[in-house]
């Protein structure tokens, strides 16, 4: 799949408080983002200017890695005592030599130790998704994608609100740029015949809802809250 090319699934979720009850809990926490270690103002003290519904974008995209190759690799055996060499394949391996330590504690009938140099191949699978919020920063935002908690129309209702989305400041060549760089583990230095293969399984822009209250507080300090309208809770 080339870059910039992708196909993009639009979700809009749907908010489970309106403008009223938005209101209410700024009213109740709308002092919080005035308070100090020794103050706390009154909530005569704090003025709510302004509340406004946001849809801010999250980001997440999913795939797979997948990727075969051969690495050399070491391999011990424990063979008898009086076994001085194995062949295997087209070739003679000799046990390891014992230092004297080992000598002295298990003498001469204690298992020999030969070393296999052989190569394997390694199959390597990784599945995974990211989401980012809507600076482009990883998030874990926990949401569910049904009839029930998603807007019909996505389209349309950003459409009526065109003025207060926030778009992802991440672009998707980025996003999927960050998936594979966290799928694709580091190899070993001494790696042939490499097989590997990105798959990407989608790409959605989520839009959450977001009450955001712009507050003016005492020596007209400005403060914030925001709401999320989804999960009923300020962040």
């Amino acid at each position: 799949m080339s870059k910039s090319n992708y196909d993009v699934k639009t979700i809009v979720l749907r908010k489970n408080i309106d403008e009223t009850e938005a209101m209410d809990i700024v009213e109740q926490k709308k002092t919080t983002p005035f308070k100090s270690l020794l103050s706390r103002p009154k909530k005569e003290d704090v003025h709510v200017h302004s509340l406004k519904l946001y849809y801010e974008c999250i980001l997440m995209v999913s795939g797979k890695y997948i990727a075969d190759y051969f690495r050399k690799s070491t391999h011990s055996i424990s063979v008898d005592s009086n076994v001085n060499e194995v062949s295997f394949g087209d070739g003679l391996f000799p046990v390891r030599s014992k230092s004297s330590i080992t000598k002295a504690f298990v003498g001469t009938r204690g298992k020999n130790k030969i070393d296999l140099k052989l190569e394997e191949h390694v199959f390597v699978e990784e599945e995974d998704d990211l989401i980012f919020d809507h600076h482009g920063r990883d998030v874990k935002y926990q949401f569910k994608i049904n009839s029930k908690t998603v807007e019909n129309y996505p389209r349309k209702i950003l459409e009526q609100n065109a003025h207060n989305v926030k778009k992802s400041e991440m672009t998707h060549d980025t996003a999927v740029d960050k998936l594979q760089t966290q799928l694709k583990k580091p190899l070993e230095t001494d790696v042939r015949n490499l097989n590997e293969e990105f798959i990407l399984h989608g790409i959605s822009e989520i839009y959450v809802p977001i009450f955001e209250a712009r507050l003016v507080g005492p020596k007209k300090k400005v403060g914030i809250i925001r709401i999320d309208a989804v999960q009923k809770k300020i962040f």
